[in-house]
């Protein structure tokens, strides 16, 4: 491929990428459920009180996706030394890939552009993936909290059912907290999946793309799980935020604990991104339901949260990948 023909299909393809996340992130928007009312609801409440309260989840999204970037600056750092700014690029991009994606898949593909050696590109997949392990730990681990204290307080009791409720309750938090070792285990024995690599003919060829990951140490990895709680502690505060301004009563650590369920759930349900927001709608409602009656600020909650720190990074990667180079080298 000649340097004119580069050129060409770097502005091209940049062009043409933009305009497709653009697209679907708009006729997505057209089609959710309760955004013109959860939207009228942020002006009204942003004319009254929530000026503040806009101002620190907006730093949040930011202090959110940021975290996410120097995870991912750590992560990279074996295959390419990566400015935090840059990274932090990479991450918006991610996003934007990852709106129109199952489970959002989509984000390695977004992040690996800013990856400067070709060959290097599936190993920043791996890569990615290990960070993304480590929010997973933080998620199950919170939520588990949270299935706890749901459990003990909010679970009905119906007596001509006898010990049913009892008996799955106990069941549904022994398979979690099994699943939850599990994963803690293979999290810091990495060598574990290489060696899986390793053994199975249909996977020997793409090792060498894997082998990455057996290069963070414990002290890296147990960094990496910091940074996922840290972030995770940020984006909950978010919504605590939002539904304290909103008027939704509760104690904030019940609408922590609540909330931890929330994501446990959004964490082992298939969706889309941009098609999560009536799920999570719905999800909320019936968690913090148990502790509010105020359905019409729970929505509107959720839905800004997801406007903030998911579609509006979305718009800000899709145009960053205006100035991105695909082609770099042969």
């Amino acid at each position: 491929m000649n340097k004119n023909t580069k050129i060409i299909l770097n502005y091209l393809l940049g062009a043409v990428l933009f305009t497709w996340l653009a697209w679907s992130i708009y006729s997505q928007l057209r089609h959710q459920p309760n955004l013109k009312s959860s939207l009228q609801q942020m002006i009204d409440t942003l004319e009254h009180k929530g000026v503040v309260a806009m101002l620190l989840v907006l730093i949040g999204m930011l202090m959110n996706w940021g975290l996410e970037a120097r995870k991912w600056q750590m992560l990279i750092k074996p295959l390419q030394p990566m400015s935090f700014f840059r990274a932090f690029r990479a991450i918006l991009s991610g996003v934007s890939f990852s709106i129109n994606t199952p489970n959002r898949i989509g984000e390695y593909g977004g992040r690996v552009l800013y990856v400067s050696n070709n060959r290097s590109k599936l190993k920043a997949i791996a890569a990615t993936m290990v960070g993304s392990f480590s929010q997973l730990i933080v998620t199950i681990i919170f939520g588990l909290t949270g299935f706890i204290y749901f459990v003990a307080n909010f679970t009905p009791v119906r007596p001509e059912q006898g010990t049913g409720y009892a008996v799955w309750e106990k069941i549904s938090f022994g398979v979690l907290l099994i699943i939850c070792g599990l994963i803690i285990l293979l999290y810091f024995r990495l060598q574990i999946i290489l060696s899986i690599f390793e053994r199975v003919p249909l996977l020997r060829k793409a090792r060498i793309f894997v082998q990455i990951i057996v290069r963070y140490s414990n002290t890296d990895l147990e960094h990496l799980l910091l940074l996922s709680a840290l972030r995770y502690v940020v984006f909950s505060a978010q919504y605590l935020i939002l539904l304290d301004t909103l008027g939704v009563e509760m104690l904030w650590w019940q609408g922590f604990l609540m909330n931890a369920v929330i994501y446990l759930v959004m964490a082992m349900v298939p969706t889309i991104a941009i098609a999560e927001l009536g799920l999570r709608g719905k999800v909320s409602l019936y968690f913090m339901g148990f502790l509010s009656m105020n359905s019409p600020a729970i929505i509107a909650a959720t839905v800004i949260i997801w406007l903030v720190n998911l579609v509006l990074p979305a718009v800000l990667g899709s145009v960053l990948l205006l100035g991105i180079k695909i082609f770099k080298e042969k």
